[in-house]
């Protein structure tokens, strides 16, 4: 089987609706491939963007290629409110990885994009910005062989630093 790296970077969101009352927001985002639970990754928090928060933070997968020849598979990020109580939600966008894979494969595997966050069926909750790469197609089992590798030069033999 064949797959693709993706570096996803959640850049900012901006005009989001300030769900806290007397203190201030503190947003992160919750990413989420195929609704594959094992593929979640979050950003840190934000804590000082309030209603405009901003991250920049970068995470990478493994995207198999059957998962980019068709619309079903999405591309999900759910922001939320950090909060003592337990946390808020905020809103969320919808992507299709073969639509986000389509417009990028013309300009390089690249691209920046932004999109409303909706919260419910149609209510909007500002937009979230971030940029995206794929790699070139590679045999699951390189890549499964480069990303160990990599995985020993950052660590050792001995599984520390």
């Amino acid at each position: 089987m064949e797959c693709r790296k993706l570096e996803l970077t959640i850049n900012s969101a901006n005009g989001l609706r300030d769900v806290r009352r007397i203190f201030k927001m503190k947003v992160y985002a919750k990413v989420l491939i195929g609704g594959n639970q094992g593929m979640e990754k979050r950003t840190p928090v934000d804590k000082h963007g309030r209603t405009n928060p901003a991250w920049n933070y970068t995470m990478k997968y493994s995207i198999g290629e059957p998962w980019l020849q068709h619309h079903g598979t999405m591309l999900v990020i759910k922001l939320y409110c950090k909060r003592k109580l337990g946390d808020r939600y905020i809103g969320e966008v919808h992507q299709s990885l073969k639509q986000l894979y389509d417009y990028a494969c013309p300009l390089g595997g690249n691209a920046v994009v932004c999109f409303p966050v909706q919260m419910g069926c149609a209510e909007l909750q500002g937009q979230l910005c971030f940029s995206y790469r794929f790699g070139e197609k590679v045999a699951i089992e390189k890549l499964m062989l480069a990303e160990s590798i990599a995985s020993f030069l950052a660590t050792g033999p001995g599984g520390a630093i």
